[in-house]
């Protein structure tokens, strides 16, 4: 018997029935395929050849021996194919069941308790990654790109707003007072006011006052309340 199958004797499995089923296993499993479970029916009489169920990330085989163990019939279905998996827990062993989309109904007693509830919990965890697949790393990396593209496009932007109002200062520089008239922050953008703007719009708002201050545009005091009166809203 192959090492990777040993840990399924852990829960009363018949050795005989695992050996059997696994010598089988290798020419039936999928590329990428893995067992995570097998389950062997134990009735109460001795059953030289119990029925098993073996639950792969792929699918649910049922194996059946059949001419005195010397073959043995297997049918399976697809995780995609299973609508629902049930486990009824009686006093001689549990019931495992499952029904597909076409109205299917398999089912396989005698399994022992443990079994049964094992074989249950990684059904439920194989349906579940079904239903809800892991987002692909690619993805993310395109939305992370996307949000630098747009960062880069207001940076570009407020370039562009700070160079506009400069050229259409005069030539000389007068004194503030002669030129201009305070900016209050509470004076609309086009026809919205401070409360009406998003928080991009309020930054991308005290940027452009950060500018004016730097290029001696507007003064400190100016600036600092302008700076307030935005992160009220912000």
């Amino acid at each position: 018997m192959k090492e990777q199958f040993k840990k399924f004797l852990n829960e009363e499995q018949d050795p005989k029935a695992i050996e059997k089923i696994t010598s089988k296993l290798n020419d039936l499993l999928m590329k990428g395929e893995e067992v995570g479970y097998i389950a062997v029916q134990k009735k109460p009489a001795i059953t030289v050849f119990p029925d098993s169920i073996v639950l792969t990330n792929k699918r649910i085989i049922i194996c059946k021996p059949k001419n005195l163990g010397l073959s043995m019939d297997f049918t399976d279905y697809t995780w995609d194919e299973i609508v629902g998996t049930f486990v009824k827990e009686n006093i001689l062993g549990s019931e495992f069941s499952f029904s597909t989309k076409t109205d299917i109904q398999a089912s396989i007693d005698y399994i022992p308790k443990i079994q049964a509830r094992k074989i249950f919990t990684y059904a439920k965890e194989q349906l579940d990654i079904l239903k809800n697949p892991t987002v692909a790393t690619p993805v993310v990396e395109a939305v992370q790109t996307e949000e630098v593209e747009t960062e880069d496009e207001i940076e570009e932007v407020e370039t562009e707003e700070v160079t506009s109002f400069a050229e259409i200062m005069p030539a000389t520089t007068p004194s503030y007072t002669e030129t201009f008239e305070p900016i209050q922050p509470q004076a609309p953008t086009g026809d919205r006011k401070l409360s009406e703007l998003s928080k991009e719009e309020l930054f991308d708002k005290l940027q452009n006052y950060k500018k004016l201050l730097d290029n001696g545009l507007i003064m400190q005091g100016e600036y600092d309340t302008f700076k307030k009166e935005i992160l009220s809203y912000m």
